[in-house]
This record gives structure tokens, C-alpha cells and sequence, in this order.
């Protein structure tokens, strides 16, 4: 493990292109998820990790997972391009595709639906300027999740200036990304344009993908303290699944997709894959109307047409969703007669998605006979209300509380009956504290309550059967951690330490033909340790050969096993928690050279995780190194060029767990390159 990641460092072709003298890179960093408060970093009393668009930008730029697998705590992947999964601090047992257990808003706007999904791979990494993730059940002013909540900022939701942005970039295996965005400010009017196209062949037979994205946001300050945006984006994606492999198969050709045998045909012959048109939006009207009071409401609302060419049928899926989001929050208080600053803040949020569920046979590529038919109906909506007090500067206490309810009602044609579940009402709070030991480093400790019911498609999976018996999630977390950051932002560490006991784990189970199903398993118990810290071994300055030199890094130590889980007659009890690996580490090193030229690389260590709950194959450990170098002329034009995978490992980025047949593989690119041009005016 050292080896590589000192290969890692010493690499001056493993590199990004920087922008030169960057000195933004040592403005404060601070945390703007929390409803009506901005925390510095330093003191936010809860686990959070900003990616800022600096750092975004040190990637590739075709996928938001190598910079969020920075984040200790957080693990992405992409079995093919465009199939995202995404899990905080948890296991992805519950997302054989998709993203579900994590909270996602865009803005203000939730981007999860009342069902519980998310289409995290509609959006296009350039859209966004940061990314905020806050880690461990959350839902004071969040709702259900027991995992998590990522916050979106899209480009135009933050201070920026005006530009006209493009960007075009190819690789390996086919790979074309281009990307174009444009900001104007007039007067109290501004308004921000994104456009992006992405196409691959893919590295597998049948894992092609592309798709054709806008997004915009427009803001009006309309007068001085009334503030109203738009925030929307169309997405057209279109990618083939390969699907699984053997051990075998994957060693002896891994750029296959799934062959046929005897009972069923191949991921080619039938033209597996998954076709998305999505069309998101809302308004979000901010009014100030007292010196230390503000509300924001938001209403928004989406429609998908979803298409899965499957091995065993063909699904249709049609998706509207409409919501609200408001809250009122008292800002910086003070409290009479006291040196205690109070903050409160109190709202709702609703939201309501349909979806029409059609099943068909799959004649390769093409609808055949219907086979099952669902209308499913999921409701969601909950209060919230926080109270964080300040006594002094050094204490930030927090009791955040919300109410949540959640209910589905079905009509399923197939087995020709209506019916409804109704979860009872949960409570989830929050108690936060975090006290500043000296002005460079903070200690915290939390106290939070996780829940979240079973998703639309965890209800109904691909066996076509509605499942009224699933119950949700719930547990309780511990945590505390210390946070360190230097007054001029030089050195920056967070260190956490957290215990997450969960209830009625919901598992996904296959059945001989390779269908999907959820039960419910007793519990997990969930031990982690969490690392982070960044440092400026050379600060950026204006003269010398080097003229800037970072080193960032993350470790996540994940003691996850099973407390209380049989299933079909077998005792899982004590087992590692299947698809988890026990030992994550990422290393990067970033160095800034005269005439505008910047290296960056990339490592990341994998341990060997369970791929059945049985614990009886596993998946080998891997480590990736990427690079990236470039070249930025006169601040307006970069041209870059990189690598990933350079030590050309064998690793399965995302694994079919509990498969049918042990097709747990689904092998990742080895060695490739990319390369592009990007324009600022």
C-alpha cells in the first residue's frame, strides 16, 4: 500500500491542471446545508466534508466518483458509465442500481423522491460549484435517511462572476465530454446557463452510454430583501448495462457482458440497459422580513419517463413528482441580557411522486406481452424544527427535531387488487454539540436517530410482486470527532469516531431466475473510524521553481457486521456486512510549477470486501492511481492531459452482491487516457 501511494506522489505525469497562484485555495471553507445558518468548518457540530470547485475540478470531470471517494465515510461507484450507486457510511445492499438511503437536494430542492430514489447520473459533473455532504442519519431539517444527506450547489447558486465557460475533452474507449455554461449579470437580475453532451463506447461489450443534459438557475433580487430563483435542468440519458460476471469469465475476458445459458438469453442479445428522459424544476422565493428573521419557500416537481431493457423482462416506468419545502428561520438572536446568539428554525416539507409500473417480456430490445402493470403512489412529508445555541464563541449546542410520515397506496393490476400501507409516524432527532478548544481545533459529539422506509423499488422490485411488509430502517448513531484548522487555513484534519446500531436492515435477496426481492434482516452494528486532513506543504507564491505543493488525504476504517440476521434457514449472525470493505485510503498530492503548469495524482486503496452475506467469496483488494497534467495560458485557456488506473489493476468498480450464479463482477477499465481543452472569457 505504501509503495504505490509513494509512486503516487513522486509521478509528475499523474496531474491535474490548476489554475497558478490559486490563493482561493486558502479561503475558509464553510458549510451552507443547514437551512437559514453558514458554519465555518471548524465548528460545524456534526460530521461534513465540503468539495469545493477547486477540488472538483482536480478530477477527470466525466464522473463525480473519484472526488467524492475522497470523502472518508463515502463510497461511490459505477459499475458501467452512467450507473452510479451511492452509500454514506453504510452498505449498498439496498441499491442493486440507483441510489436510495441518501437524502440529495439540488439548491433547496430535494432531488430524491417521495419514493426514496435518485437520479444522481442525469446530472452532469460540470454543472455543479460545490458539493456539501453531511454524514450519519440527519433528518433535523432533512426527513428520512439513516445514511446520510448530500447537498448540490449548482453553477449559479453561488457568488461567481460573469463568463462564458467551455470545455471539451476525449478518451479512451470511445470518450467524448463536452460542456459549455454562460453567466450574466444585470443589475439585480443574474442568470446562469449549462449545457453538457457525454458519450462513451465503454470499456465492456454493451456498456455504451450518452446523454444530452441542461441545466439553468436564474435569480431576481427583486427588491432589497426579497430574493427569487429558478432552478432546473432536462436530462436525456441512454446507457447498456453488461451485467455481471463470474470470477472466471471476468479473468478470462473481462470486457464481456453477461453470456446466455441454458434457461436465459445474454445482456446483448436482449439490449440491456436503461433509458432516462427527466425533466426537474422549482422557485425558490427568500425573504428577509426583520433584521434576524428570514423564510424560504420552495415548490418544485418532476416527470421521468424510464425505460430498463432487463435480461428477463422489459420494465416502463412513468414518474411525476411535486413537492414543497418551507421554513422559517431566526438568524444570529440575541438573547436579552446574556452573551448566548440564538438561531431557530422550523418548516415543512411535502412531497408526492406516481408511478406507472408496466412489465413486459423483453423480445431483444423490444416490448413484448405485458406481463404486470402497477400504479404506486408514495407520499412523504415531515416537520422539522432546530434550536442551536452560541454561548460565547467557543460552544455551538444543537437539539434539531423532525416528525416524519410516509404511506404508499397501490393499484396492481396483475393481482387484481388495490391496497395501501401507512408507516406509523417517527420522531427523528438530533443533539449536537461541538466546543472550541483553542481558535484552531474543535470538538464535537452527536446524538442522532436514523429512519427510512423501504423505496418504490425495494416495495416493488423486478419480480413484479408488491411487498407490504417491509418495514423501514431505524437506529440509533453515536459519534464524536475532533476538527483542526490553522487561522490562515494551511492545515486542516477532521478526525471522527462513530457507532450506528440499526434495526430491520432492509437486504436485497434474487431468486433462481435472477429476479430481485427485500426482507427485512434484524440489524447491523456499525463501528467506523473516519480520517481527513489537507495541508500546504508550500504555500502558492509567485517566484521559484515550485511554486505551490499540497498533500490531502482520507482513511475509513468500517467495522460493519451483522448482529441478528437469518435468512432462508441460514445464520448470518457476526458476519461482515456484505459489499463493505473494512479499509479505504486515498492519497493526493497537488504541485504548482511556473508558466501556469499544475501535476496532480490521485491514489486509492480498496480493501477486499464480502460479496454474499455468507461471507464466502470476497472481492481483492485493488489500488488505483490517477493522473492529471495541464497547462493554463493567459488564465483563459487549459489544455490537460491524464490517466486513470495507471498501474493497470484488475478491480471490479461495483459488484452484483448476493448474485444468482456468483456474477458478482463487473470489471472496470484497465489503463486509459483522456485529454481536452477548457475556455474561460
Amino acid at each position: 500500500m505504501i509503495k504505490p501511494l509513494l509512486t503516487c506522489c513522486l509521478l509528475p505525469l499523474a496531474s491535474f491542471a490548476q489554475s497558478t497562484a490559486d490563493t482561493t485555495q486558502l479561503q475558509e471553507v464553510v458549510v451552507r446545508a443547514y437551512p437559514g445558518k453558514q458554519y465555518s468548518l471548524l465548528q460545524v457540530p456534526s460530521s461534513s466534508a465540503v468539495l469545493t470547485s477547486q477540488q472538483l475540478q482536480l478530477q477527470q470531470g466525466a464522473t463525480l466518483l473519484p472526488a467524492l471517494n475522497t470523502v472518508p465515510g463515502v463510497r461511490m461507484e459505477e459499475r458501467s458509465p452512467g450507473s452510479y450507486r451511492l452509500s454514506l457510511r453504510g452498505s449498498l445492499l439496498r441499491s442493486p442500481f440507483g441510489i436510495r438511503n441518501v437524502k440529495i437536494y439540488m439548491d433547496e430542492l430535494p432531488l430524491t423522491d417521495a419514493g426514496g430514489n435518485t437520479y444522481l447520473n442525469l446530472t452532469d459533473p460540470g454543472g455543479f460549484q460545490a458539493i456539501e455532504v453531511l454524514k450519519g442519519p440527519d433528518g433535523s431539517q432533512f426527513g428520512a435517511n439513516s445514511g446520510g444527506v448530500v447537498r448540490l450547489h449548482p453553477a449559479g447558486t453561488l457568488a461567481d462572476s460573469n463568463h462564458i465557460k467551455a470545455d471539451i475533452q476525449g478518451g479512451s474507449y470511445g470518450l467524448f465530454h463536452e460542456q459549455a455554461g454562460w453567466q450574466q449579470q444585470w443589475g439585480n437580475y443574474r442568470s446562469n446557463i449549462y449545457q453538457a453532451y457525454q458519450r462513451a463506447d465503454g470499456y465492456r461489450t454493451n456498456s455504451a452510454l450518452e446523454r444530452y443534459y441542461i441545466q439553468t438557475v436564474q435569480q431576481w433580487q427583486y427588491n432589497t430583501h426579497n430574493q427569487l430563483k429558478l432552478v432546473g435542468f432536462y436530462s436525456d440519458l441512454d446507457y447498456r448495462t453488461p451485467g455481471g460476471l463470474t470470477e472466471a469469465q471476468a479473468m478470462a475476458d473481462p470486457k464481456a457482458a453477461r453470456p446466455a445459458t441454458p434457461a436465459l438469453p445474454g445482456a446483448v442479445t436482449q439490449k440491456a440497459g436503461v433509458r432516462n428522459k427527466t425533466a426537474f424544476g422549482g422557485l425558490v422565493h427568500t425573504s428577509r422580513f426583520a433584521e434576524h428573521w428570514q423564510h424560504v419557500i420552495a415548490v418544485y416537481g418532476s416527470n421521468t419517463h424510464f425505460e430498463n431493457p432487463f435480461i428477463t423482462n422489459f420494465e416502463a416506468r412513468d414518474e411525476n413528482t411535486a413537492g414543497v419545502r418551507t421554513y422559517i428561520t431566526l438568524q444570529d438572536q440575541p438573547v436579552a441580557n446574556t452573551n448566548i446568539r440564538l438561531d431557530w428554525t422550523t418548516g415543512l416539507e411535502w412531497q408526492q411522486t406516481g408511478t406507472d409500473i408496466d412489465n413486459y417480456g423483453n423480445n431483444a430490445g423490444k416490448r413484448d406481452t405485458l406481463q404486470a402493470a402497477s400504479d404506486i403512489t408514495a407520499r412523504q412529508y415531515f416537520y422539522f424544527t432546530s434550536i442551536t445555541l452560541r454561548p460565547g464563541k467557543q460552544w455551538v449546542a444543537e437539539a434539531a427535531l423532525s416528525l416524519n410520515y410516509y404511506r404508499f397506496r397501490f393499484n396492481d393490476a396483475a393481482a387484481g387488487g388495490n391496497g395501501r400501507k401507512q408507516f406509523d409516524a417517527e420522531l427523528m432527532p438530533r443533539f449536537s454539540l461541538s466546543y472550541l478548544i483553542t481558535p484552531e481545533l474543535a470538538a464535537r459529539a452527536t446524538v442522532s436517530r436514523g429512519y427510512s422506509p423501504p423505496s418504490i423499488a425495494e416495495v416493488r422490485p423486478s419480480d413484479n410482486i408488491i411487498n407490504t411488509s417491509l418495514q423501514a430502517e431505524t437506529g440509533w448513531n453515536y459519534e464524536t470527532g475532533l476538527r483542526m484548522n490553522t487561522r490562515n487555513n494551511r492545515y486542516q484534519a477532521d478526525a471522527t469516531l462513530f457507532y450506528y446500531k440499526l434495526q430491520n436492515a432492509i437486504v436485497r435477496n434474487l431468486r433462481d431466475n435472477g429476479n430481485e426481492f427485500f426482507s427485512n434482516a434484524g440489524g447491523t452494528k456499525q463501528t467506523g473510524i473516519e480520517l481527513q486532513a489537507s495541508a500546504w506543504l508550500l504555500q502558492p507564491r509567485k517566484t521559484a521553481f515550485i511554486r505551490g505543493i499540497k498533500l490531502q488525504g482520507s482513511y475509513t476504517y468500517s467495522h460493519f457486521e451483522f448482529s441478528d440476521y437469518t435468512s432462508a434457514g441460514k445464520d448470518y449472525s457476526g458476519n461482515a456486512l456484505t459489499g463493505v470493505p473494512r479499509h479505504i485510503a486515498t492519497g493526493g498530492l497537488l504541485l504548482q510549477f511556473p508558466a501556469h503548469i499544475s501535476l496532480y495524482s490521485q491514489y486509492t486503496f480498496t480493501d477486499r470486501l464480502p460479496l454474499n452475506d455468507a461471507n464466502t467469496a470476497f472481492a481483492r483488494q485493488y489500488h488505483l492511481l490517477q493522473c492529471k497534467a495541464g497547462w493554463d495560458i493567459n488564465n483563459r485557456f487549459t489544455l490537460y492531459a491524464g490517466a486513470d488506473n495507471l498501474l493497470d489493476q484488475f478491480y471490479s468498480l461495483g459488484n452484483d452482491l448476493n448474485a444468482v450464479g456468483s456474477r458478482y463482477y463487473n470489471p472496470a477499465p484497465g489503463r486509459n487516457y483522456f485529454g481536452g481543452i477548457r475556455m474561460i472569457l
